[in-house]
């Protein structure tokens, strides 16, 4: 196709929405493929998409009114995306979320109950099927009674209902815009719950636009990228790339999360049979993908040259699992040139910013530095990104003044990209999104909670952890977990899960849980993983162990995008909801004092803490408990 004549950095529109009619009455650009379902090769061109978002929205404002709030709770698939700008069109505020199993019966709604009483929308657009099982669901006597009030208390609205097949006016760029203005609230993104119960962000349209616009110049995107993405399409980084696809003119090729896990290869065959240009990853994929990927094996062969753009997301970013990545797939084409460690969160829409330079040498991968294990995920000299649209810090948290390059602080950004706050927390609000340095006149920061430290010349940026997670040490050092949890995993991968190990401390021990892949009963090996892992964390971090738990594989709590929720670990340990396989407790000097293995009956030796006279369990089953020695 020809793009004679073309800038990509003109016009630039104040919302993401007003690109389509845009692109829509180009004629280059009316037949382009806007997105492609990989499953079924099913495709929305971007003067379809533009056509639907007009009839969808035309269709919602006969139910809703501008401004209203909406819930949208549709699978992964062309369908949302068409939802998802239909509402924008619309000048709705949308809450997309993924749809928990039409049940009710599992964990996956508690979400939904969440989003439901925090946003209180007027409507909730799904599939028949789904609506279908609401009806069902709230006329049922067995029903959950605040949850029943919940769904009543919503209009529920069909997909079918605003997508009749019926295609509106194409040339839609001629009428009145009615959609988001820049201004206007059009997005409530709750953040990911690593770090606590997920929170709803208030996203302006505007902000948005900003957000993918900045986005696309560090990245280098344009009309020719092609992109493949199989992140959750509604939420963060996976509904940035929707954003991003529309507002670089580019194609972005679909899958589904489940798609992905089910077959990980599947990524990599995507990639070589669409050229993808750019892929977005979370970081715990990479060693997944070498694991599982499947390299020698399908139909499809594997040529990943095309790839200008691997961004790898999810802090942290090790280094080892990047370079096993690259020397697995460096025969089958892939430049290292591509690899594009970043940082973002939902509180600044989604994207910070990149540590991928496109000019080689010394700031491309491998030649970028590491520090302490870690890859940067953004560089803070001036020519990374224009001053006035992100100004990223690092700050003592305690003293709100930036420190000294080498030094390790808590991350700041401001830009307008940043969101507008936390919806119905207005304390929280004013703590987390207007950050004021001490001393000195500046505008407004966010406070990310997220720790980093800047190193060389070039001044790289490093993610180093997140505040909350800290461990502190009676020694009065600190340690971020995860370096914990690496340090584990490394001592036993043939029996530990990858990335499925939370540290943390209960009082004053340091406690280490971790899924077992596999099903393993025999006591002697598992004392023995325990003990591997207590005498590896000890080698590399110098670090002791006071209780290592193995547990069942699917006990420790995610996020929707893959992190480790430590906190909801912890709660759920204490809480006696662990199902756990063996337990063993530590003295300082490494020598074990007491360990408990599951029995074929189902019973558990425990392993409870001591506070005073009180003895905490840490798991379900009934115990017996002996002397406790803790750290």
């Amino acid at each position: 196709m020809n793009y004679e004549n073309y800038d990509p950095y003109f016009p630039d529109q104040p919302v993401v929405d007003l690109y389509l009619p845009v692109w829509a009455n180009l004629p280059a650009f009316r037949s382009k493929a806007a997105f492609i379902w990989a499953e079924d090769g099913a495709t929305l061109t971007y003067a379809q998409l533009n056509s639907s978002a007009q009839s969808i929205s035309a269709k919602i404002l006969h139910r809703l009114k501008r401004g209203d709030t909406v819930v949208i709770l549709c699978s992964p698939g062309l369908e949302l995306v068409e939802i998802i700008f239909g509402c924008q069109r619309a000048g709705l505020l949308s809450v997309p979320i993924f749809p928990p199993h039409p049940s009710f019966t599992k964990e996956d709604h508690y979400h939904l109950v969440r989003v439901l009483s925090r946003t209180k929308p007027k409507a909730a657009i799904a599939q028949h099927g789904f609506i279908a099982a609401v009806k069902r669901y709230v006329s049922s006597p067995v029903s959950d009674k605040r949850l029943c009030e919940l769904l009543q208390g919503v209009r529920w609205i069909s997909t079918d209902d605003v997508k009749d097949g019926k295609e509106g006016n194409s040339s839609s760029g001629s009428l009145p815009y009615h959609g988001c203005k820049a201004d206007e609230m059009y997005l409530v993104q709750f953040t990911s719950g690593a770090t606590g119960i997920p929170k709803p962000v208030l996203v302006t349209a505007g902000a948005a636009a900003h957000n993918v616009r900045t986005a696309r110049k560090a990245y280098h995107l344009h009309p020719n990228s092609v992109i493949v993405s199989w992140l959750p399409q509604y939420h963060d980084c996976g509904l940035m790339f929707l954003l991003l696809t529309i507002v670089s003119g580019a194609t972005c090729v679909l899958t589904s999360p489940i798609a992905f896990v089910n077959r990980p290869r599947l990524w990599l065959e995507l990639i070589s049979e669409y050229k993808a240009t750019c892929t977005p990853v979370p970081s715990f994929a990479l060693p997944l993908v070498v694991k599982r990927g499947g390299i020698d094996k399908g139909t499809l062969p594997i040529n990943l040259w095309s790839l200008k753009n691997l961004i790898i997301i999810n802090e942290p970013i090790y280094r080892d699992s990047v370079e096993e990545f690259v020397n697995a797939f460096l025969p089958f084409g892939l430049n290292p040139a591509c690899i594009s460690p970043s940082y973002g969160l939902a509180e600044n829409c989604t994207f910070v910013s990149t540590a991928w330079r496109n000019n080689g040498g010394s700031s491309s991968f491998p030649n970028i530095p590491s520090y302490n294990k870690l890859l940067p995920s953004a560089r803070l000299a001036s020519e990374c990104i224009d001053e006035e649209e992100m100004d990223i810090l690092v700050v003592n948290e305690e003293t709100q003044e930036p420190v000294e390059d080498g030094i390790e602080g808590e991350i700041w950004v401001s830009s307008s990209s940043n969101a507008s706050g936390y919806l119905d927390h207005p304390s929280l609000t004013r703590y987390v999104f207007l950050g004021r340095l001490s001393n000195k006149v500046s505008s407004c920061f966010v406070r990310t909670g997220d720790r980093g430290i800047v190193k060389g010349e070039e001044r790289y940026l490093f993610i180093t952890g997140r505040s909350s997670d800290i461990i502190e040490l009676q020694s009065g050092e600190q340690i971020h977990p995860h370096y914990i949890e690496t340090a584990a995993y490394n001592s036993c991968q043939k029996f530990l899960r990858g990335g499925c190990l939370a540290a943390f401390k209960i009082s004053r021990t340091v406690v280490l849980v971790a899924e077992m892949q596999r099903r393993e009963e025999e006591t002697r090996i598992l004392k023995i993983i325990c003990e591997g892992i207590r005498d590896s964390v000890l080698r590399e971090e110098k670090i002791g162990i006071g209780l290592v738990v193995l547990v069942k594989a699917g006990c420790v709590p995610k996020t929707t995008s893959g992190k480790i929720q430590r906190w909801a670990t912890k709660d759920k340990l204490i809480g006696g909801k662990m199902k756990v396989v063996m337990e063993m407790q530590f003295e300082e000097n490494g020598r074990s004092i007491e360990a408990g293995a599951s029995k074929r009956n189902g019973g558990r030796v425990m392993v409870g803490e001591e506070m005073g006279n009180d003895v905490i369990s840490l798991s379900s089953a009934p115990t017996q408990v002996g002397s406790r020695s803790f750290l």
